[in-house]
């Protein structure tokens, strides 16, 4: 019998599988990457030779106004680390700079302060001005132009009102933009509701292009691209983390020039062929991306590559935020797979709703594999309404799956299926 230990919340599972089921084992390489020096020297090695741009102290000199795009709560950017080097490097280059570090929500809930502490430390929140991005907010934001799907750009008044725009992330693979990082901190970071809404419309969604690696012919990474030009992003600074969160590696510098070679990098140690199983084990790579359903399409896609032609995936996802959100809760739950694909299918883009593209990339997946969530936080029945099947535990999840396809099932797992880029043949 084979122990796994699947990360889920602020910990991990122990998966059991014996080893005559036991296909594979499916890791990113990066997970193994050592790199030769500390977190603190990798990001200000970075910062001291930057790609395709000045440096960022230089391009601070005689910029009075500076906004600091940073990531929020359901993501790991390892900004304890990295806000202080970079508010030093922009106070190197102007001692008097008035900066404004902008909390990148996208759709989700602001921020709480406890949140902040957690995240960036005490002494940032008690002596840095920090505002939190809220794309429902109409007056918060200006239209700066159209973009190449047509979708209107609105973008937070204190990016676009500033010297010196400047965002930090990291990258991963994404299941619809392709990878996460660069561009992605704008929008749809730091733009209104209809903004992020179009860009990611079931249009969008549904184009063969928009999926996890790829980001030529993208139409969503285009318009990605396209506002955080429009905006004068002027430096961007990445990083890529290992699976405790650690960094391994980093980037700065040009918009697209930095994020290429960070993409190419990420693209290096976490592409692997897929490897077909019968039942197909995964989770969200724990806090925070677990920390509800909404986040969870991510690895389930990842798993969706390995699952053959009807396997049965098993996700593990803490969902202790619960469902993430009520639009894409009462999505979800709307009625039969068919019937969710049939209703957004005809949604014009324009009137996208919010967070409807994790109901709509669940259903093509639901359509083809049956899925079994193990969470301890949302109710079973909560779980089914969802067209899954629930379960407290990777062990009974497997023994249900078992049920489902057999007790000599093949046995595939992805310990963190976001870290992962599954590729078929």
């Amino acid at each position: 019998m084979k122990t796994i230990k699947i990360p889920y919340y602020t910990s991990t599972l122990d998966l059991h599988v014996d080893e005559a089921n036991l296909k594979a084992v499916v890791t990113a390489k990066m997970h193994d990457y050592k790199p030769a020096k500390s977190e603190a020297e990798l990001v200000k090695d970075a910062l001291a030779h930057p790609i395709g741009s000045k440096t960022l102290r230089e391009l601070a000199v005689g910029k009075k106004k500076v906004t600091l795009v940073t990531s929020d709560h359901t993501r790991a950017v390892p900004s304890k680390l990295t806000l202080p080097i970079l508010l030093a490097e922009i106070r190197a280059g102007n001692p008097d700079a008035d900066i404004t570090i902008l909390i990148a929500t996208g759709l989700h809930r602001p921020t709480t302060e406890e949140e902040q502490r957690r995240m960036f430390g005490d002494a940032i929140v008690d002596n840095e001005k920090i505002a939190v991005n809220n794309a429902f907010e109409p007056n918060d934001f200006v239209k700066v132009c159209d973009l190449p799907s047509g979708a209107e750009f609105f973008c937070n008044k204190i990016a676009v009102d500033c010297d010196l725009l400047i965002c930090e992330g990291f990258i991963e693979p994404h299941f619809f933009a392709g990878f996460s990082g660069g561009r992605k901190s704008i929008l749809p970071g730091i733009c209104n509701a209809a903004t992020v809404n179009e860009n990611h419309s079931y249009k969008a969604i549904a184009d063969p292009h928009s999926v996890t690696g790829v980001l030529e012919g993208n139409p969503i990474h285009k318009d990605m691209v396209c506002a955080a030009r429009a905006v004068n992003v002027q430096f961007i600074m990445n990083v890529a983390l290992d699976g405790e969160k650690k960094v391994v590696a980093a980037w700065a510098g040009d918009l697209e020039e930095a994020h290429a070679a960070g993409v190419q990098f990420i693209r290096e140690q976490s592409q692997c062929p897929s490897i077909t199983g019968d039942i197909v084990v995964t989770s969200n790579g724990g806090y925070p991306l677990d920390q509800n359903l909404y986040q969870s399409p991510k690895a389930v896609a990842t798993a969706e590559a390995c699952a053959g032609e009807d396997g049965v995936i098993i996700m593990c996802c803490s969902c202790c935020d619960g469902m993430g959100g009520t639009n894409f809760e009462r999505l979800i739950t709307l009625g039969t797979v068919d019937e969710i694909d049939s209703y957004l299918s005809k949604i014009p883009p324009k009137e996208t709703i919010s967070e409807q593209w994790c109901p709509q990339i669940y259903s093509r997946i639901l359509r083809h594999h049956k899925v079994i969530l193990v969470t301890t936080y949302l109710d079973p029945e909560e779980v089914r309404k969802a067209n899954m099947i629930p379960a407290s535990t990777p062990d009974e999840a497997l023994e249900i799956a078992y049920g489902i396809k057999g007790k000599d099932a093949s046995v595939v797992v992805i310990p963190d299926g976001v870290s992962v880029m599954a590729v078929k043949g």
